[in-house]
């Protein structure tokens, strides 16, 4: 049977992936910044040129530090904030998520942060692969009604994942999407489409890159990590091509 193409959202950190990942055959954007943590909240300036760089909708990640997330009172404020300005910047999408201290979903947090981001897609992140039951965690957000819930299955992998990915989109029934993120490439995303019975998949498609120093003194570094400004991660045509081929060739079926 033939069935609907699986829709690609690749994770991007700038102007240039946005470009790569469109040209790459993506069919949504997720932007963010500091990839290497896991993302937080892109620039104002960066939200702005990508919007009108690409013709892709564009979901952006509002986390405002690394780490867990649980979020205090100030942090909750500044997420609000920035998703009213995503909104008028011309963001299609938020992606969001606040967890209570024993790790289960903030049902009033979440729920006041979707409706400051309605109209808006919200699509509800990977604070769901830390939550102690993803059943009740994914009744907490077929209730709230998010669109969206992406996981890797709560494994180090979607692919590892690929089990309780598959008894979620079955109980998710078609009232949200499960959008699996996590370690999926070229090589997996046609298996993990086929195993799980997803519709959506979200990766980035990256490949590391070294830069040249800028100048001065060779042994300098700006950071903690001394590979950092050496190692650019960035965004490949050909493997977002290619992800997207394979993950499309398994929707014929």
């Amino acid at each position: 049977m033939v069935t609907a193409t699986v829709i690609c959202e690749v994770c991007v950190d700038g102007v240039t992936g946005a470009g790569a990942a469109q040209t790459g055959g993506a069919h949504r954007l997720e932007l963010c910044q500091a990839l290497s943590v896991g993302g937080i909240t892109p620039s104002a300036g960066m939200i702005q040129q990508v919007k009108v760089s690409v013709d892709l909708p564009v979901h952006v990640l509002i986390r405002p530090r690394p780490g867990n997330f649980h979020f205090d009172a100030a942090e909750f404020a500044v997420m609000r904030r920035d998703i009213e300005l995503a909104g008028e910047w011309g963001a299609d999408g938020v992606v969001i998520g606040m967890l209570r201290q024993d790790g289960t979903v903030d049902v009033d947090g979440v729920g006041r942060l979707i409706e400051a981001a309605r109209p808006m897609s919200v699509t509800f992140h990977r604070a769901f692969d830390v939550t102690p039951d993803a059943a009740s965690a994914l009744g907490a957000l077929i209730a709230l009604h998010v669109d969206r819930v992406l996981t890797s299955g709560q494994a180090a992998s979607a692919w590892e994942g690929r089990q309780l990915l598959a008894r979620l989109v079955e109980a998710a029934a078609q009232r949200l999407i499960v959008m699996p993120g996590a370690g999926i490439d070229e090589i997996n995303a046609g298996d993990l489409v086929r195993e799980t019975g997803v519709r959506e998949i979200h990766f980035s498609a990256r490949r590391e890159v070294v830069v040249a120093p800028s100048g001065g003194e060779e042994g300098v570094r700006m950071g903690s990590d001394a590979s950092a400004d050496r190692v650019l991660g960035v965004t490949d045509v050909d493997r977002v091509r290619n992800t997207a081929a394979a993950s499309a060739a398994a929707s014929f079926r």
